[in-house]
């Protein structure tokens, strides 16, 4: 592998981890709620209220999840 695809490789790697963590979920539900805002945006309604609601709604998931005791058979699990 050369060093340009390398560093590239690492760049993603790095991108990747910081943008998803430890929850893909919490990712997919910032992207979700990213796009619903554009949506609701071009179609003329007003849309300021739906990402104050969205990280409320992601940010209790990720404390449900967190604080949910983890089992011996599930060390690894970081949500349900």
């Amino acid at each position: 592998m050369s060093r340009l695809a390398a560093a590239a490789r690492s760049f993603g790697a790095f991108w990747w981890d910081f943008i998803v963590g430890d929850d893909w979920r919490i990712a997919a539900g910032v992207v979700v709620a990213l796009a619903a805002t554009a949506g609701l945006a071009a179609a003329g309604v007003p849309a300021w209220w739906l990402l104050p609601l969205a990280v409320v709604a992601l940010l209790g998931r990720s404390l449900r999840s967190a604080a949910q005791p983890r089992t011996p058979s599930d060390p690894g699990r970081t949500g349900p």
